[in-house]
């Protein structure tokens, strides 16, 4: 049995102003979202991790390296990081950088598919990445992973994005693609963890979307 503990980055500007960031848009993180951190560390103490694998952009980075420093002060022994390109957001093209409320407004279509359409969304007319696309991206990341760490202890961090590992989780769990959002979003640092028994042949959910060791309330601007 081998667990993924996927982590969404912590919360941005961006993300509190309401703007989409996509692969190459980013922010900094917000002061209140290393507090976060420390806390989903702390959470996360008593699980022995064999690897963290994180997004290549700098908010996933950031986050990604924030959360390692945190485990190897805990727990006492370093866990080592490998950046995966794999891993980063949806090219949102010319969405990115947008507000959600300008967006719905000059590409309506391009917005309401890619928030509750994923088998609609034709990102042609804003030069992005489909769902298709980013599924085929991804995954080839997650089945490396799987055939390294096979035993029943093995534990990994995946550190990416919303939107991007909604997408992904969903897929893995056998979800069709019509129906990817039906979960709801996931918020800034949060944690879904599934579980195989096969290699990543097939995975189970154990949890999804856990803030529950983050202090504040959530709310809109935390979700995607």
């Amino acid at each position: 049995m081998t667990k993924l503990y996927f982590i969404r980055h912590g919360k941005t500007e961006w993300n509190q102003e309401g703007r989409y960031q996509g692969a190459r848009g980013d922010s900094p993180l917000l002061k209140e979202s290393y507090k976060e951190i420390d806390a989903l560390a702390k959470h996360l103490s008593l699980t022995a991790f064999r690897h963290i694998y994180v997004s290549p952009v700098r908010r996933a980075r950031v986050t990604g390296n924030t959360l390692q420093h945190d485990l190897d002060e805990l727990q006492g022994h370093p866990t080592p990081l490998t950046i995966a390109s794999r891993l980063r957001e949806f090219n949102l093209g010319k969405m990115e950088g947008m507000k959600f409320t300008d967006v719905k407004k000059k590409y309506p279509r391009e917005f309401d598919d890619f928030q509750n359409h994923p088998d609609q969304y034709d990102p042609r007319a804003i030069q992005g990445e489909s769902f298709p696309q980013l599924i085929q991206r991804m995954k080839p990341s997650i089945h490396r992973i799987t055939d390294i760490y096979r035993q029943p202890t093995d534990n990994v961090l995946i550190v990416s994005h919303g939107a991007a590992l909604n997408a992904l989780v969903n897929t893995l769990l056998g979800t069709d693609l019509q129906d990817l959002r039906k979960r709801g979003g996931l918020s800034n640092t949060s944690t879904t963890i599934l579980e195989t028994f096969d290699a990543g042949q097939t995975f189970s959910l154990i949890k999804w979307n856990d803030t529950s060791y983050i202090a504040r309330k959530a709310d809109p601007t935390d979700m995607i």
